[in-house]
């Protein structure tokens, strides 16, 4: 009516529509068309009214969630409910939440028991494999792509389940075998499905900054650990116990296992050398980040992670971690980036000569020259795999146990547990995949080289972080050992992106000729 004064409804009808449209799905229309009767049309007492008992019902159920799973328990469900929507509306949130899992929650697993208790990271691979199948058999699916390097990995997974088999005929696996059995596979086959999934520069751009940003964080969160009082670091980490971490004073780990040495950082990781890995690779992920036209982040924010991570590194003690990380920038060096010598060579000058850094140093040089006990424990490893392999030269003895009373399986050096497992046939096999893939991102690299200012430091950087983890694969055992599934799937992740780049360069490089 004219002259009349418009008053709004109590709930905005923007609002409403979104809830409409779930109701709707959830409930009788009926119910739907009463509430907004109310809310809408009817008096406004009334509508205050179903409001706030809307509001007293809402929070009354909350305040019910809460006290049963208590506060901490209730938060995660929600963030995983929210996670797990998004992942099964896009597999690239999957790859979100699979390094965000891999990199801060490594070990967590649901407080729940089927049979065995599912890890985090079990459940983002299971969906991953979900959504990627249900997309697959879409009939607008996309062309499947193999790479040059897929046959290899087929082969590798093959050898890999029939040394699995064939161990069998003296050892019964356990579930726990099985089960991390199953993960090495599923981390293996998360190549074919980055590689499908990832075909554009630009979401191997995300991908790179989300895996790096959650790599820094993790950095962090070890440096904090580390500096904070011990008393404080230890009831931080078992907090994390009801996801069935460790807790309790032994967390924290110390040189040679000895409280009197110098205290190793671990994050959340557990071990330091495992956290050690993670900086290499994350490492030299972000190196070619600091040289990129076009940098994921801003550069002085890429020069602050990757002090972070180095620093990490550092406080891991983690030698085998070290010498990697050297071995992934100096492959950056010598291949494209001839500055990052000055800067290694001023690094190198600094530990040699600061006083804060002599213990390190020394601790180097003895691990050189063999003389602290972990580097004599190692030689000890080597010495008894190699009498394992000599045994059981092809195929191995399998993951579950050796025929032998006098062997074991387990020794620090990813190349000699995968031939105590899989034969000398194994590491052939696995040798070949790298060459063939590192030549595949090598001929990629080079025919985008001054064409591709964005794809050219992703690939590299998949190049070097893959590298240093290959190099510290000599002396630790970690990218190979199911007793650390995210290590071998942040391995197998690392080349899926590698193969990913070099495909979207094949393809840069076929649409820029045909133009």
């Amino acid at each position: 009516m004219p002259g009349s004064v418009h008053r709004p409804a109590v709930v905005p009808r923007e609002v409403f529509a979104y809830w409409s449209i779930f109701l709707r799905n959830s409930a009788s229309n009926r119910t739907v068309d009463w509430l907004q009767s109310i809310l809408f049309e009817g008096d406004r007492r009334v509508a205050w009214i179903v409001l706030a008992l809307i509001c007293v019902g809402a929070g009354a159920l909350t305040g019910t969630y809460v006290a049963v799973l208590t506060p901490l328990l209730s938060l995660a469900a929600a963030v995983a409910l929210a996670v797990g929507l998004l992942m099964l509306r896009s597999i690239r949130w999957g790859f979100f939440a699979l390094v965000t899992v891999a990199c801060l929650l490594p070990f967590a697993a649901l407080p729940v028991q089927i049979g065995f208790t599912p890890t985090f990271l079990d459940v983002v691979l299971l969906v991953i494999f979900f959504v990627w199948v249900m997309s697959f058999l879409s009939p607008r699916r996309e062309e499947f792509i193999a790479t040059p390097v897929g046959g290899l990995v087929l082969l590798f997974m093959a050898l890999a389940c029939a040394a699995f088999v064939a161990g069998m005929t003296h050892s019964r696996p356990t579930s726990y075998v099985i089960r991390h059995f199953a993960e090495i596979l599923l981390a293996i086959g998360l190549f074919f499905i980055i590689v499908n999934s990832v075909r554009t520069t630009e979401k191997l751009r995300q991908i790179v900054a989300v895996t790096t940003l959650v790599g820094a964080a993790e950095a962090g969160v070890a440096i904090v650990l580390y500096v904070i009082p011990t008393d404080w670091s230890i009831r931080l980490l078992s907090a994390l116990g009801r996801f069935h971490y460790p807790t309790g004073a032994g967390v924290l780990r110390y040189i040679e296992d000895d409280p009197e040495l110098a205290m190793r950082a671990i994050g959340t990781a557990v071990d330091p050398n495992v956290l050690g890995g993670l900086m290499v690779l994350i490492g030299g992920l972000l190196v070619p980040q600091l040289f990129a036209h076009r940098p994921i982040f801003k550069r002085w924010i890429v020069a602050g992670m990757l002090g972070l991570i180095g620093i990490c590194l550092y406080l891991t003690y983690s030698r085998a971690a070290m010498l990697g990380l050297a071995a992934g920038v100096g492959f950056l060096a010598l291949f494209r980036y001839r500055k990052l010598l000055i800067i290694m060579l001023v690094i190198v000058v600094l530990m040699m000569f600061l006083p804060q850094t002599q213990a390190y140093v020394e601790r180097l040089v003895e691990g050189i020259q063999g003389e602290d006990r972990a580097t004599q424990m190692r030689f000890g490893e080597y010495k008894d795999a190699f009498t394992l392999i000599s045994r059981y030269p092809w195929l191995g003895v399998g993951f579950a146990g050796t025929p032998d009373i006098d062997t074991y399986l387990g020794v620090s050096s990813a190349y000699l547990l995968m031939a105590e497992q899989m034969g000398l046939i194994g590491v052939a096999a696995f040798l070949l995949v790298m060459a063939r893939h590192y030549t595949t991102m090598l001929g990629a690299w080079r025919r985008i080289r001054a064409r591709a200012d964005d794809l050219e430091p992703l690939l590299l950087g998949a190049m070097a972080g893959l590298g240093g983890a290959l190099v510290a694969g000599v002396l630790d055992h970690y990218f190979f050992n199911f007793d650390f599934p995210h290590s071998v799937t942040l391995f197998w992740f690392f080349v899926g992106i590698g193969a990913a780049g070099a495909q979207i360069a094949k393809n840069y490089v076929i649409s820029a000729d045909r133009s």
